[in-house]
């Protein structure tokens, strides 16, 4: 994978990103072509085409990463990938064709587009034990980017790989990853203490052999930081939890500033209307504020159109389950479709909450999370999001375990944090509107 702007991306991903840039180029190009043909025009130098013609690519392939043409389901699956791409280039005409009505010109929008898989880098695993066993099971799954080439069993412990070769078999390992082309070394040992092969793995990274460590290798390849293997000094000691600089902070807030004044302004007749109908579907408020906990872990109110019965919660604060009883007839449907979620974006310009950033959750469950789960009160060092890593990785969560593996995603994104990871948040998040992932 290549970091870009602190955050992962596999190189299979990234060239064909960068092939398909090329091809809309092209495309935008052969259907300009083609059509002063049509018409009996020149066509002109290169240059005076170059500007519509990277708008036309660059909302292309916007929409494309909006409703998941790169994910892992569509490089693994043809159907797949061919529902999410006539749905992206739908989406990328209906905004050309509105940028055409709003600013004038003409835009390109006539296409060719094909997809090539890349080979993956290939691994070597030091270690036997349930740590490897999990980086074979990563491995074996459809879209994954590396292959295993080997274990080596670096001491007495627990075995759980079979075909792991003991350090003791091996003469010299280094020669032996050479040999074996390895790319990159993880090492997966289940006790480092006073186990750690350090002239094998010196030897092995001034051979010109990249060595990871377990925790920073599963954070990569999974998008998420591995609750079971990190510990404090792992936080300590690797990069990232920059999110406070200024500059990217004051970037942030003026962007949750121009898009929550422009988003009220434009939704608040659907706000209103749905307020009304809400009103007129069942006995109760249309409104309804409820205390959420926020940055720093300080209490702030966040509004929201009502969707459950005003008894919902007469017993206690309760988790959200799958056809809840308690919703509303209504309720369902602007649950579904997110527009329950619309008032959120007064918290937004009122600055207790950004577009972009981990849910924010009640006070009731918060305490009992933090007692159950290492690192949560860390969520809280960044401002709660409508919309976040985990909600576009992660289906809707409703219970402990279902916090645990979000708060692995959240935990991503405070560490790696970076304008470009807000806009392919952002981007996926119409994926996830459009697939109706994750609603209750």
């Amino acid at each position: 994978m290549i970091r870009l702007f602190k955050h992962y991306i596999p190189h299979a991903v990234l060239l064909l990103a960068l092939v398909d840039m090329v091809l809309l180029m092209a495309a935008a190009e052969i259907a300009w072509r083609v059509r002063a043909d049509q018409l009996g025009i020149p066509t002109g130098f290169l240059s005076q085409r170059i500007q519509p013609m990277l708008v036309f690519s660059s909302v292309m392939f916007m929409a494309m990463v909006a409703v998941g043409v790169y994910g892992a389901e569509a490089l693994r699956s043809i159907r797949f990938a061919s529902s999410r791409l006539m749905v992206a280039l739908s989406l990328g005409i209906i905004a050309l064709a509105l940028m055409n009505s709003l600013l004038g010109g003409a835009l390109f929008w006539r296409l060719a587009l094909f997809y090539a898989l890349l080979g993956s880098a290939v691994l070597l695993v030091l270690g036997a034990g349930k740590r490897a066993d999990r980086l074979r099971a990563l491995a074996e799954r459809p879209g994954s980017g590396f292959v295993i080439v080997g274990f080596v069993v670096m001491n007495e412990g627990t075995r759980v790989v079979e075909e792991a070769i003991a350090r003791t078999a091996i003469h010299d390992l280094t020669r032996y990853v050479e040999n074996l082309g390895v790319s990159e070394v993880v090492l997966a040992l289940e006790e480092r203490r006073n186990a750690l092969p350090l002239k094998d793995l010196l030897r092995i990274k001034t051979a010109g052999v990249h060595v990871n460590d377990f925790s920073s290798f599963m954070e990569r390849e999974t998008g998420r930081i591995d609750l079971d293997t990190v510990n404090p000094s792992w936080f300590i000691f690797s990069d990232g939890f920059s999110s406070g600089r200024t500059f990217t902070a004051a970037a942030k807030r003026l962007f949750d500033i121009l898009v929550s004044l422009t988003l009220l302004l434009i939704t608040a007749p659907v706000i209103a209307l749905f307020a009304v109908l809400v009103k007129l579907d069942s006995r109760g408020p249309a409104f309804f504020c409820q205390i959420r906990v926020g940055l720093y872990g300080q209490n702030f109110e966040v509004i929201k159109l009502r969707s459950m019965r005003t008894d919902a919660e007469i017993n206690g604060a309760q988790w959200a389950t799958e056809n809840d009883p308690r919703v509303t007839r209504l309720g369902r449907f602007i649950r579904k479709v997110r527009i329950d979620e619309l008032p959120q974006t007064w918290s937004v310009l009122k600055g207790e909450m950004s577009f972009v950033g981990p849910r924010p959750e009640r006070p009731e469950f918060v305490e009992g999370l933090e007692e159950q789960l290492t690192y949560y009160a860390e969520r809280h060092m960044v401002k709660p999001g409508i919309t976040g890593w985990a909600q576009v990785n992660y289906p809707y969560g409703a219970s402990i375990e279902d916090s645990r593996q979000k708060l692995e995603y959240d935990l991503y994104y405070v560490k790696n944090y970076s304008p470009f990871l807000d806009i392919l948040i952002i981007l996926q998040t119409l994926r996830v509107l459009l697939w109706n992932e994750g609603a209750r």
